[in-house]
């Protein structure tokens, strides 16, 4: 029995797929679930004790025994470490979620509507920052927002301050403008892919049946556009929550993340079972927090077409 071409195609499509996916099983499901076991072992000096428990998940909602501080108020003592750390982690990765998009949705408009020659050069332009490495360029911030940075000589020279601004390094401000700095590259392209596939037959019919500039941007452009800034959108935020290189070198204790605790029960305190935990935590409640945006983003779609 011959196969039909339908099924044909579906054997060809997943023949060119298999050395991908192989390698995707290899490289991220296996470790992921080596991650999952290990979640459920505990630390026992330096021997793990492989014995099933849940002991991991549970410590991760004891209260602290030491005092946490944010934005210099200092955190009752009820709260347990890893909740707070996650809630905060979620709450600057959002921001900078926000920033990022903010600003990178003019640039990518500039470039499909405004830019109609060399469009080629413009978009390599935008990868400078790539040129450089990623530690380099969160050490020029650090250099910019220092003590006796960019920012605080250049005000001194002018006569604003007479001493140095010790707050715009070592905190979750610094944490964002880095963050900000380092992803916004990341989210010009797939929006700008967005836009560049927009018919411009469309804004034109929007415009003669009398649409203003704003509500036809809001009415065609915006929406057509939100496919590639929503995908803009999860590639900054999911990343960025697990972030600790930046907060390692700009942020200071008030800057620490939920990825600072992590790398610090995996390098420092040996506990990589609790560790694992606490990864395994993260990645379920961003993944949530995903599939929560993503429902809600349907479920207005929805009662949309249906008003």
């Amino acid at each position: 029995m011959r196969p039909t071409p339908q099924r044909s195609a579906w054997l060809v499509g997943y023949g060119l797929l298999s050395p991908a996916l192989a390698l995707m099983a290899v490289m991220l499901v296996a470790p992921l679930l080596a991650m999952v076991v290990l979640s459920f072992w505990t630390q026992q000096g330096f021997e793990i004790d492989r014995s099933f428990t849940l002991a991991n998940y549970f410590a991760l909602v004891e209260p602290s025994s030491e005092p946490i501080v944010w934005m210099g108020i200092p955190i009752p003592l009820k709260y347990p470490v890893p909740a707070i750390l996650l809630g905060k982690s979620i709450l600057m990765s959002l921001a900078v979620t926000i920033a990022v998009i903010a600003m990178a949705y003019p640039m990518a408009y500039f470039l499909a509507f405004r830019v109609q020659r060399n469009k080629a050069l413009w978009l390599v332009l935008l990868t400078i920052p790539f040129w450089t490495s990623y530690l380099l360029r969160v050490f020029a911030w650090k250099i910019v927002l220092g003590f006796n940075g960019a920012i605080n000589s250049g005000l001194k020279s002018i006569g604003v301050i007479a001493e140095p601004l010790s707050f715009l390094l070592y905190n979750p401000l610094a944490v964002i403008i880095t963050l900000v700095h380092a992803w916004i590259a990341f989210t010009v392209l797939p929006i700008y892919v967005s836009l560049e596939k927009i018919d411009r037959s469309l804004l034109e019919a929007a415009t003669d049946l009398g649409d203003s500039k704003w509500r036809r941007f809001l009415r065609v452009t915006l929406p057509l556009s939100a496919p590639g800034t929503i995908g803009a959108a999860l590639l900054v935020f999911i990343p960025t929550v697990g972030d600790y290189v930046t907060p390692t070198l700009v942020g200071g204790p008030g800057g620490t993340m939920i990825g600072n605790l992590i790398q610090e029960l995996f390098l420092r305190q040996n506990n990589a079972p609790l560790g694992a935990a606490v990864a395994i935590v993260m990645m379920l409640v961003i993944g949530l927090l995903v599939l929560i945006f993503l429902w809600l983003i349907g479920f207005h779609k929805l009662r949309s077409r249906v008003g």
